[in-house]
Parts: structure tokens; C-alpha cells; sequence
């Protein structure tokens, strides 16, 4: 449920991000470095985590968060329109976070973290992955 919540948030700060011709003040949009703050305590609570977990949850997601940020928005100026790039970038964000975190937690907080939505999370990422890679290879194929 949580990991619900936390992948709309992200969406959320997607879709406020590549939303082009749609003004937004600074103070309006998501605050990153809070969003960060708090799913590092939802972890740091689910998976009983280590105060140098929490540091290390913590500052992955500030940095990882505010590079996917800026990614997005370079789309954005550059009036990109397809969504399925701007998923792909929060897809790969993801994935890097997701990797920091397999070398931060303990066999079995990993595998809580799998079970509280995670897998499924990686799962639609690397179907999503799939379907792109085949999608191109179908491209390529014509090209020849």
C-alpha cells in the first residue's frame, strides 16, 4: 500500500514536471527534498532500518530525485511530448535507487522491501523495458 502511495507521489511529480504549457510557481510544485525525507522514515519504519541506512536512503533519494528532476525537465524545455520517455527516465531513476538500496539493506530487509510492493514495482519496469526493446528491434528490422 505504501509503495502505492510513493509511486503516485512519484508519478505525481512526473506528471507536474513534463506537464508543458501548464505554469507552475516554484511553491507549487512538489517539494523533492520532503518527498525524499519521507519515504526514507516510511523505509527507516518498515524495514527497522540502521541510522546509517537512514543517512544513506536518504541522500540516494535527495540525489536521485533531483537528477531524474532535472531530466525531466530538460524534456520539458525541450517541448518533448512523447510520455514514454519521460517514463523511461523515471523508470532508469528508479532502478538506480532500487540498486543503491540492494547494497544498503540486509538479505532480509531487502526482501521486506521486495514484499511491500517493490518487486512488483521492478517487474512493470523491466515489462516496460522489454516491450520498448522489442519495439525497436521491430524498427530496425524494417530499417535493413
Amino acid at each position: 500500500m505504501h509503495m502505492k502511495i510513493f509511486t503516485l507521489a512519484a508519478v505525481s511529480v512526473l506528471l507536474c514536471v513534463s506537464s508543458s504549457g501548464y505554469a507552475q510557481s516554484q511553491d507549487e510544485k512538489p517539494d523533492l527534498m520532503e518527498i525524499a525525507e519521507n519515504e526514507a522514515d516510511r523505509l527507516e519504519r518498515l524495514l527497522e532500518l540502521e541510522v546509517w541506512q537512514v543517512f544513506y536512503v536518504d541522500s540516494t533519494l535527495k540525489h536521485d530525485y533531483a537528477a531524474m528532476q532535472a531530466e525531466l525537465e530538460k524534456f520539458q524545455k525541450a517541448k518533448v511530448s512523447n510520455y514514454s520517455m519521460y517514463v523511461t527516465v523515471q523508470d532508469k531513476w528508479m532502478e538506480t535507487i532500487d540498486s543503491t538500496y540492494r547494497t544498503i539493506f540486509t538479505e532480509e530487509q531487502w526482501n521486506a522491501y521486495l514484499k511491500s510492493g517493490a518487486e512488483k514495482q521492478q517487474k512493470a519496469r523491466a515489462k516496460r523495458k522489454a516491450k520498448a526493446e522489442k519495439a525497436l528491434e521491430k524498427l530496425e528490422s524494417k530499417g535493413n
